[in-house]
């Protein structure tokens, strides 16, 4: 009898380790090894294909993607103008965040446009969906549902049955019998996603696949399985305020670190303005506008610091929306540069509306933020803050300032804290290229 052969694998990144290890050496992830049996039968000898066109891409004409435009805005715009026929589209996210809801009020809008679309659901059964259908108040939509967690079942409707659009929800929860290992785990997820885009590209069958996310945010499963879909979507935002944030982070058909607003309500997400996401016009310390870019979007988003005396012998640093590193390098700056005595303070610093930022953009309105709390002064009134802080202390320009002004001045924005030099009638401009300029103003 033949020895069974086995390795472990990474749930987290996909690394292969031939005996368990408590941590990935790769992505540092703590218990994220499992052991899968290698399938060691024989495969047969393919011959090489004959006859593989080579073509120059200068005789290559190029083909405008098929799209279909759902009507809701926000998702149209994630995905860059609309569903690509053919393609592969993985939405992620956290348990309760708007997954499914999503997907089945897109299913309504695809059947009442008379195109074929079949549900798989390896996670609830039939009287689920339709309980939560009926939530929605699209209960009587012609739409195929099928219950199952074999992939075969899957593949053969698939191949028997032409259907415009095939919903995945969701890939942790499939498994197919050519692969040994259980439902979940990183061999199952690759294969049954490497034929779903083979017969997406085959049959031109558009695929939505439902995934998952561990407690770090990323979606569970190796990243070799986003790197072999067409679109990978995530599903973000504050559970308390019922915000949804779906940012695209990859797209073969369109610009990436787009995102679309949506609200969670009793008939499920409808699309919003970002304007909602600001919380309110008083004008407290601690709060400051500044307008980022994300895709081919600008929106401005509101920035809150705390700075109070710590009562410990290190201060607390806590960031929420933001990168920590950044924030202790602007305090850190503040303090050095600009002579701020913060360093014995805690900081605690939050982007209003659960959105997540990264843009240097931003540095100007975190640095005034904390500069506001500090003193116990608010800012002056419809101002907004744009430019990247450097450790010398400088402030630089950022790209796309006069559209990001211009956003500004949709919502009747007239004070505008950023470097460089713009004269126009409607606004006042305050050139700010250090930070002590900035502390000067305030």
């Amino acid at each position: 009898m033949a020895k069974i052969k086995s390795h472990f694998v990474c749930n987290q990144c996909g690394a292969i380790s031939p005996k368990w290890v408590g941590k990935c050496p790769e992505c540092g992830s703590w218990n994220s090894f499992t052991e899968e049996i290698i399938d060691t039968k024989e495969t047969k000898n393919q011959s090489t294909p004959k006859n593989i066109p080579i073509k120059k891409l200068s005789s290559i004409s190029g083909i405008e993607a098929d799209r279909f435009i759902t009507g809701i805005k926000e998702f149209d715009q994630v995905l860059g103008g609309g569903i690509v026929k053919g393609s592969v589209i993985l939405i992620g996210g956290e348990p309760g965040i708007g997954k499914s809801t999503i997907i089945l009020q897109i299913s309504a809008i695809l059947t009442n446009k008379r195109k074929k679309v079949i549900y798989f659901s390896g996670e609830e059964s039939y009287s689920q969906i339709k309980i939560r259908a009926d939530r929605l108040g699209i209960g009587n939509i012609e739409l195929d549902i099928v219950s199952t967690n074999s992939f075969e079942n899957i593949q053969e409707i698939l191949k028997s049955n032409f259907y415009d659009y095939a919903i995945i929800d969701s890939i942790q929860t499939f498994y197919s019998e050519e692969i040994s290992s259980a439902a979940g785990t990183v061999s199952q997820i690759k294969h049954i996603t490497h034929n779903l885009v083979e017969i997406a590209k085959t049959i031109g069958t558009t695929i939505f696949i439902i995934g998952q996310v561990t407690k770090e945010g990323s979606i569970a499963g190796p990243k070799v399985l986003e790197h072999l879909v067409d679109t990978v979507l995530y599903f973000e935002g504050d559970y308390n305020r019922g915000i949804r944030i779906l940012r695209s982070v990859k797209n073969r058909f369109g610009p990436t670190n787009e995102v679309g607003f949506f609200e969670m309500s009793d008939k499920g997400l409808k699309e919003i303005s970002y304007k909602e996401l600001l919380i309110s016009n008083s004008n407290y310390s601690g709060r400051a506008l500044t307008s980022v870019m994300e895709g081919t979007r600008f929106f401005l988003v509101e920035v809150e610091s705390l700075v109070t005396p710590t009562f410990f012998n290190f201060s607390k640093r806590i960031a929420n929306g933001f990168d920590l590193n950044r924030l202790n390098m602007i305090a850190a700056i503040l303090e050095k540069r600009g002579g701020l005595n913060i360093a014995n303070h805690d900081i605690y610093l939050s982007i209003a509306g659960g959105l997540k930022i990264n843009e240097p953009a931003a540095d100007l309105a975190i640095s005034a933020s904390l500069i506001s709390a500090f003193k116990n002064t608010p800012l002056p009134e419809s101002s907004i803050f744009i430019g990247e802080v450097s450790l010398t202390g400088e402030v630089r320009q950022v790209s796309n300032l006069k559209n990001r002004i211009n956003e500004a001045l949709k919502l009747n924005i007239k004070n505008i804290f950023a470097p460089g030099k713009i004269e126009e009638k409607d606004l006042n401009f305050y050139s700010i290229n250090n930070i002590i300029d900035l502390i000067k103003y305030l």
